[in-house]
């Protein structure tokens, strides 16, 4: 963080101190809400927790190097004392980010928020300093650290936000407001909480009602392939600018190929020129992420040729979204199980069948290993069975649905779809998985591995490249 004195922050959050000798005293290190990451100058936020009270670890924190404690009561050693932390939490990053004066890009969608900001923040960098959110540290909570996270030299800031519910977005761009926004698509996560799309579309477009007009700067970057988010353009006073394979889109996609092994190439069109990519990532659905973070470096200055080469040399910033492993007997496995959704599934799917044709001339086979999707409603049914019947309609060779009900449906949908014999199976647990995919898997063989966050099936992933200790799944 920006260095600030324990007073300038005790007046920002509405706090008092206590067991302060000098409140001159500044805090110059990391703002942080766990305890293990407290490094000295720093600030630690201390939240009571279901399980875990963090005002109970305020003596340790501070004997580790910390400056002080955000706390909602007095713990005996130097603290700011609020009568709300996460409150006060979200007014010192207001007051950071405003006098940063670094560009804040924030984006949403209902699926691939986090891979699309990996893409922003890599192609940004090669212009600045950027700091972009960690993982999925989208909320409330999340997005304040990152943005406290910020220093002197930070010119952009890339923030993710996720919704759970109306209004949410609207919190999250009155604590850190963007100067550009980027909606990716309107899905059907959460959609069991949201209760329909149209409900979706509503809160993920408070991004946009958040964005300064377009004298002052504000840029709505919109996918021009989906209408509700397209339909957000008369919802913002920003500037718009369209993305996708539309042949309207401002930034736009042509000739769409996939390598042998999968990862996507394509002919990209700005308004002020065109490049050729090839991405490093594996996916058809990665080509609509790299549109929008080229929509987000182009509208910040950048030359299609820039965009491009940072395209092509981009990774994945974070666990377990696509990471692809091949282990020394030619078994390559697909981590993607942070989370999952029936958009990403399908995406997801359809990149572990074109990753598979490189290898099946050689007998090699593809695995979907899948757990259950959560928040889906009264659609949860509908949409696992959906989920089941596209793997065999894109012939994926063996399907693996691991878990309960949920699975059960999966691997039901699958057999009505006309997957019988060994081609599809239902198992109790990822430990049944691991035991299942070590005793058939082959040379060649493409593993996916996806389910929700909840699900932790990063555990047969892991198993699979690792072995495990003495042949059993790790403990979460």
């Amino acid at each position: 963080m920006i260095a600030l004195s324990l007073a300038e922050i005790a007046s920002v959050v509405g706090g008092q101190t206590h067991d302060i000798p000098d409140p001159s005293v500044q805090v110059t290190g990391r703002v942080v809400r766990d305890s293990r990451e407290v490094e000295p100058g720093s600030l630690f936020v201390a939240f009571v927790g279901e399980h875990v009270d963090g005002h109970d670890f305020a003596a340790a924190v501070v004997a580790a190097g910390a400056t002080a404690v955000l706390a909602s009561r007095p713990v005996g050693v130097p603290a700011i004392v609020v009568d709300d932390v996460q409150t006060a939490l979200g007014a010192l990053a207001r007051h950071v980010v405003e006098r940063l004066g670094a560009t804040l890009v924030a984006l949403t969608g209902s699926a691939g928020k986090t891979s699309t900001k990996d893409l922003i923040a890599q192609v940004l960098r090669r212009k600045a300093p950027t700091v972009y959110t960690p993982g999925s540290f989208n909320n409330e909570i999340g997005l304040p650290l990152t943005a406290l996270s910020a220093t002197e030299e930070t010119r952009f800031l890339v923030l993710e936000m996720g919704a759970r519910g109306l209004g949410h977005i609207r919190y999250l761009t009155d604590l850190t407001p963007p100067k550009i926004g980027v909606v990716l698509n309107v899905g059907t996560a959460h959609i069991g909480e949201f209760g329909g799309r149209e409900q979706i579309a509503q809160a993920k477009g408070e991004l946009v009602e958040g964005l300064p007009s377009a004298e002052a700067g504000g840029a709505a970057i919109l996918n021009a392939d989906d209408p509700l988010v397209r339909a957000m353009a008369s919802r913002t006073k920003a500037r718009v600018l369209l993305f996708g394979e539309s042949g309207e889109a401002d930034v736009r996609a042509e000739n769409v190929q996939l390598t042998a092994s999968g990862q996507p190439s394509f002919s990209l069109h700005t308004p002020s020129g065109y490049s050729d990519v090839t991405m490093r990532l594996y996916g058809e659905h990665h080509v609509s992420n790299a549109l929008a973070a080229a929509a987000v470096a182009h509208e910040l200055g950048m030359s299609a040729d820039e965009i491009a080469t940072a395209l092509s040399e981009a990774g994945t910033l974070s666990r377990w979204r696509m990471e692809v492993t091949e282990r020394p007997d030619g078994v390559t496995v697909v981590n993607d199980a942070y989370n999952a959704n029936p958009e990403s599934m399908r995406a997801a799917l359809r990149a572990l069948v074109a990753m598979g044709k490189a290898t099946q001339a050689q007998g090699g086979r593809t695995w979907a290993v899948l757990g259950p999707m959560a928040e889906l409603g009264d659609e949860a049914l509908a949409e696992h069975d959906a989920v089941g019947r596209l793997a065999v309609r894109l012939n994926v060779s063996k399907l693996v649905a691991v878990g309960g009900r949920e699975a059960s449906w999966l691997q039901l949908g699958a057999y009505n779809e006309g997957s019988w014999g060994e081609e599809s199976v239902h198992v109790s647990d990822a430990q049944a998985a691991v035991d299942l995919l070590r005793s058939e898997l082959r040379p060649g063989d493409v593993v996916l591995v996806k389910a929700s966050r909840s699900v932790g099936l990063e555990r047969v992933a892991q198993a699979l490249l690792d072995g495990g200790a003495e042949g059993e799944v790790s403990a979460r």
